[in-house]
């Protein structure tokens, strides 16, 4: 018997070879989410009860909470059984470019609400590994309930692309804040930092390293505020944070000299030029990186501070300490920091902002902030910052906004195609024939699973949580 089993096992077509892989994963998937979609509910019903206990709320006071709470949950479950796709949203602009997709300002047709939609290629995914850097972004959103995060609110998937539907924040980013301007003064550095400083720490405490904090990535809304963004690299390594990267690249004769030459503006007006191409590029920029990341050796929550410093560095002189006019110049100033770290003389800062900058930028274990939070927001150069109520203060520089799809703060791109599948996405690699994907549902989240067949008929699977559609 076990021989005609064998057999049998192995006269399988190929066809239903694949459908009996794809029905396991999700009879097993199926099971497993019951017991998952029960101790979720009981957590979010315990997390209500020791907010409310700490609160010391009264027992009526109680009751109408836990009533809410029954009636959020109830709402949550009806809108888990709607399905969403691109024809309920109408596309507004291109808001943003990127490596692997794009974001767009789209309007939901039913209820006017506008949120940016991040459309990410599938093919271009797979093909540069980027399937984990989506299943961290999609952890953090979810868990980071907070002030300081961007809001994700729906997802979806075609044949070509996936969908992440944000929350719209129609100031832009910091990077074009900086583009737009030479230097910020100390005032609305403070104000910044002091807030980016709020947001690093609320996804430190949920367990998260961001390890890309940049400009790029520190978004701000209809006030004016910081709120953080693109959490694709709480997992994973792209490949500017990869040693390997640098010491592959062509060792020609270092042009930085020339750089090097340069005075503080012409530096500033050289960093400003590249630094829209280099957002754009899947190599990303290495200013921001914290050696220790480049080491690979272990690193802490400590390497998001070193970034700050550079970020505060480049508000107080126009570009950050370490940019050169290749990345792999910029990647040897960083790890020769001690000799490379310097401030411009034609450009003065108080001795407060350049002794914190120094705090974040040096060795590890001498870092600000490795005794905690409040070493940093304690530091003199907050001094006078009401950490409780910043949000509730107006913005350093006010941001105009003039309707609810105003865009003005954005750059301007030229529309695409990509919200137009055109036929099956490639997949490369050596053995790659085709590529199947998978949604399985967990709670208020969906599976994103990769089935990639080879010429031999050998399975990798890939696969991360995202949002469900809601």
């Amino acid at each position: 018997m076990a021989m005609t089993g064998q057999s049998s096992c192995s006269s399988m077509s190929n066809h239903t070879k694949e459908r009996v892989t794809m029905a396991k994963v999700t009879l097993e998937n199926f099971y497993s989410n019951l017991i998952a979609q029960h101790e979720e509910r009981e957590m979010r019903q315990q997390k209500l009860e020791k907010v409310m206990d700490q609160e010391g709320l009264a027992d009526e006071e109680k009751r109408i909470r836990r009533s809410q709470h029954a009636r959020k949950e109830t709402e949550f479950l009806r809108l888990k059984r709607t399905r969403l796709g691109l024809d309920d949203f109408e596309s507004l602009k291109v808001i943003g470019r990127g490596a692997f997709g794009e974001v767009r300002l789209v309007q939901k047709k039913d209820t006017g609400h506008v949120y940016a939609m991040k459309i990410l290629r599938k093919a271009d995914m797979l093909e540069k590994e980027q399937v984990g850097h989506i299943r961290a972004e999609r952890d953090i959103l979810v868990e980071a309930d907070s002030l300081w995060v961007v809001k994700m609110f729906y997802s979806f998937q075609d044949k070509m692309n996936l969908y992440l539907i944000m929350e719209f924040l129609p100031g832009g980013d910091m990077m074009t804040l900086l583009m737009k301007k030479d230097t910020l003064t100390e005032e609305a550095t403070q104000f910044y930092i002091a807030e980016t400083v709020l947001a690093i720490d609320s996804i430190h405490q949920l367990g998260f390293i961001h390890r890309d904090i940049k400009p790029d990535n520190l978004l701000l809304d209809s006030r004016g505020h910081v709120k953080l963004s693109d959490f694709g690299l709480c997992t994973g390594l792209k490949r500017a944070h990869r040693t390997e990267f640098y010491k592959n690249l062509n060792h020609s004769l270092p042009s930085d000299l020339t750089f090097q030459n340069m005075n503080s503006k012409r530096k500033a007006e050289t960093w400003k030029r590249n630094r829209r191409q280099l957002a754009f590029s899947t190599v990303g920029t290495p200013d921001y990186i914290a050696p220790e990341v480049f080491m690979q050796n272990g690193y802490n929550k400590l390497c998001d501070w070193w970034s700050l410093g550079v970020i505060m560095y480049e508000m107080l002189i126009g570009y950050p300490p370490f940019c050169s006019e290749t990345p792999q110049e910029t990647y040897r100033k960083v790890m020769n920091w001690r000799e490379t770290l310097t401030f411009p003389p034609e450009v003065p800062i108080s001795e407060k902002a350049k002794d914190l900058i120094l705090r974040f930028c040096c060795e590890e274990e001498h870092r600000i902030g490795a005794a905690g939070v409040e070493e940093i927001k304690s530091n003199p150069f907050f001094e006078g910052v009401d950490y409780d109520h910043i949000r509730e203060r107006p913005a350093a520089i006010p941001i105009e906004i003039k309707s609810i799809d105003d865009t003005s703060n954005f750059d301007e791109f030229p529309d695409s195609d990509i919200l137009t599948p055109t036929g099956t996405p490639a997949i490369s690699g050596e053995h790659i024939s085709y590529a199947v994907f998978v949604v399985l549902f967990r709670d208020s989240f969906q599976m994103f699973i990769v089935l990639s067949y080879g010429a031999h008929y050998k399975t990798s699977l890939k696969c991360c949580w995202l949002p469900k559609t809601t």
